[in-house]
């Protein structure tokens, strides 16, 4: 493994992605340096050598493989690799995009990020302009940023996507698009070789694929640490209830992870009307099997869009009698009204928190009372690295021994602290 050579490993930002990728590449940086420090450290007690010997070694044996003269930066110490790859993005008055990258990528393992729902104010033409864009604009911002890649050299091109593009149009049920097909199909003729995802919305997706990878990431793990903080998971009020039919089993993985019951809340949906806000859903009829009368409910899915659904939920169950409902979210999009929908609701006592990740960049969420962010930047950085050293994935993309592992971990170092205060009541809750 090559610790610091820069020639290999690079990450392109598209307009959307700056923040995303700002995350992922220090993320990175603390990686190398770990394993650079442990490799020293465990090099210096086999050879009976000092770790610092050790360290001129590796870097004289870097500099012999670079394809550049030398590497830059003192000798004796760590050198970290310069991951990121400088470009500049161009707004048109007439609304197109280009990408200009700064960096020679001929011959890199590229992987670019872009947040496709990012939906603040973003700086194009040096800075100069400010754009608020769609996701059909940081779709196209995507485009752009590929094959410029694609004609600058790059070896290999990789996308970060947290949220994949029309993933919720996989199926048709008349004369209608399958758009996350056809994405799929434009993405790959563009020449990208994997696609890096998280909680896609349908696995479907990927059989549109031809030769074009997928990995599909999951964030139950950092979700269960924040929920951990928030709510005694080992208490018998506790109960994991799936939102929906298409959520059963994200919620059944929790279920059995945390050892609590499985409820579902059955959805009628009219699928000729959109919706649009908590007012204005599709949903006519709901169900609830299980029991939730008295407990803490903690429900998970993977986007939260409208909110409309989720919303309509919550005080069904609310009116059912749960104390305290949680709800997580991979993708918290928070399209539309959403924000104000689910301040409104937090007023009226419907729930208590939503975890959320930091996969979609936002920062109204980041000042809501109600919303707890877990940071899934560190799973993006990790992925890279193994994908880029042709490692083994099978802990990422299956992390259910993982999430054991952390749980026992949270709850040992929980049970070994000075009592705390009283559990809060749910009255407080809702007065609060």
């Amino acid at each position: 493994m090559n610790y610091s050579d820069p020639t290999k490993l690079g990450i392109l930002a598209c307009p959307g992605g700056e923040v995303l990728a700002n995350q992922v590449i220090r993320r990175l940086g603390a990686i190398y340096r770990r394993r650079f420090d442990r490799k020293t450290e465990l090099l210096a007690q086999r050879y009976h050598i000092s770790q610092e010997l050790v360290t001129r070694k590796i870097n004289f044996s870097t500099d012999i493989q670079s394809s550049l003269l030398y590497i830059p930066g003192n000798v004796n110490k760590y050198r970290s690799p310069q991951f990121r790859v400088n470009a500049r993005h161009t707004y048109f008055a007439n609304g197109e995009v280009k990408t200009e990258i700064l960096d020679s990528v001929r011959g890199k393992d590229l992987f670019i990020i872009q947040d496709i729902e990012n939906h603040q104010p973003i700086a194009f033409n040096d800075g100069a302009t400010q754009r608020v864009l769609s996701v059909n604009d940081h779709i196209f911002a995507l485009f752009a940023a590929i094959d410029a890649a694609a004609q600058a050299g790059a070896e290999r091109i990789n996308l970060i996507l947290p949220s994949y593009p029309y993933s919720r149009q996989h199926k048709k049920k008349g004369r209608e698009a399958l758009m996350a097909a056809r994405v799929s199909e434009i993405l790959e003729d563009l020449g990208v070789a994997r696609i890096i995802t998280l909680d896609i919305h349908s696995k479907e997706i990927e059989n549109s694929f031809k030769k074009m990878r997928l990995e599909n990431l999951h964030a139950s793990l950092q979700i269960i640490e924040k929920l951990i903080g928030i709510a005694d998971i080992s208490h018998d009020d506790l109960v994991i209830l799936s939102p929906d039919t298409g959520a059963v089993d994200r919620n059944k993985f929790y279920a059995n992870a945390l050892q609590r019951p499985l409820a579902l809340l059955y959805k009628e949906r009219d699928y000729s009307k959109v919706s649009k806000n908590a007012a204005e859903s599709n949903i006519t009829d709901m169900r609830l099997l299980g029991d939730v009368r008295g407990k803490t409910v903690f429900m998970a899915d993977d986007m939260i869009g409208t909110g409309g659904t989720l919303l309509k939920g919550m005080k069904n169950i609310k009116e059912l009698g749960a104390t305290r409902i949680i709800c997580a979210a991979s993708l918290p999009l928070f399209s539309g009204s959403a924000i104000e929908d689910f301040d409104a609701a937090y007023k009226q006592g419907l729930f208590y928190r939503v975890i959320g990740t930091n996969a979609v960049f936002h920062k109204e969420l980041l000042t809501k009372e109600w919303y707890i962010q877990a940071d899934v930047t560190g799973l993006f950085a990790q992925i890279i690295s193994l994908l880029h050293h042709n490692r083994s994935l099978s802990s990422m993309l299956d992390n259910r021994e993982l999430v054991a592992k952390r749980i026992k971990r949270q709850m040992d170092k929980r049970d070994t602290k000075a009592p705390s205060l009283p559990w809060p009541s749910p009255e407080a809750d809702s007065a609060g």
